[in-house]
C-alpha cells in the first residue's frame, strides 16, 4: 500500500477516534487517507482532519481484503497455544504509534492453563503507554479478539495494570530502531 494512501469509502463504517476512544460512523463516499496500516486495522485520518482508526474486519469499506488469521503452531498443548498468543499480541499495534504492543513493552505476562478436553484459559497481563489512555479498552479489546479466535482457547482474560508504569526502557531494541530512539 502506497504511504499516506486517499480512499473514498464504499459503505458506511464504524470508527474509533483517536487518541479519546470515543465511536462513531464515517459514511459511505466520506474522503479518508491511510495513515498506518498495521496488524488488521487501519489508522485514517477523515477529511476534516481527525484521526481515527477503522477494524480490519471493515476493510473492504477501504477496498481492502480481510487479513486473516494464521497462527504458527497447530497443535493444541499449552506451550503451542502460549506461542501463538504472543504471535497474535504481535498483530496489534497502538493506533498512533507503528510498533506492536509486545515490541512496545506493553505486554507484562501470557499465562497459559489447560482446562479439560485440550483447551485452555489465557490470562495476559498488560499495561498502556499512559494511564488514562483513551484507546486502553480498544486495545484491551483487541487483544482479548485475537487470542480467543486462536484454537484450543476457551477463555481470555486480558488485564491492564499501571504497575509497573510503562517506560521506554520496557521497548525491544527493534521498537527503538523503528522510532529512531537510538
Amino acid at each position: 500500500m502506497a504511504e499516506r494512501e486517499s480512499i473514498v469509502l464504499t459503505r458506511d463504517v464504524n470508527i474509533v477516534t483517536i487518541p479519546d476512544g470515543a465511536i462513531g460512523m464515517l459514511r459511505q463516499g466520506e474522503w479518508v487517507t491511510v495513515h498506518q496500516a498495521l496488524g488488521d486495522n487501519y489508522t485514517v485520518i477523515t477529511s476534516y482532519g481527525h484521526m481515527v482508526r477503522i477494524a480490519g474486519i471493515d476493510a473492504d469499506a477501504l477496498g481492502k481484503e480481510v487479513q486473516q488469521l494464521n497462527t504458527l503452531a497447530m497443535e493444541s498443548n499449552a506451550e503451542a497455544v502460549e506461542k501463538n498468543c504472543w504471535e497474535v499480541m504481535k498483530t496489534v499495534y497502538d493506533p498512533e504509534i507503528p510498533v506492536n504492543i509486545v515490541d512496545l513493552g506493553l505486554v507484562y505476562h501470557c499465562q497459559v492453563k489447560a482446562t479439560e478436553h485440550d483447551q485452555h484459559e489465557v490470562h495476559v497481563m498488560m499495561t498502556l503507554t499512559a494511564p488514562g489512555c483513551g484507546m486502553g479498552p480498544v486495545i484491551q479489546s483487541d487483544v482479548e479478539r485475537s487470542i480467543r479466535a486462536l484454537p484450543g482457547v476457551s477463555a481470555v482474560d486480558v488485564e491492564v495494570v499501571l504497575d509497573p508504569p510503562w517506560s521506554r526502557e520496557m521497548m525491544s531494541e527493534v521498537a527503538k530502531l523503528q522510532l529512531g530512539l537510538f
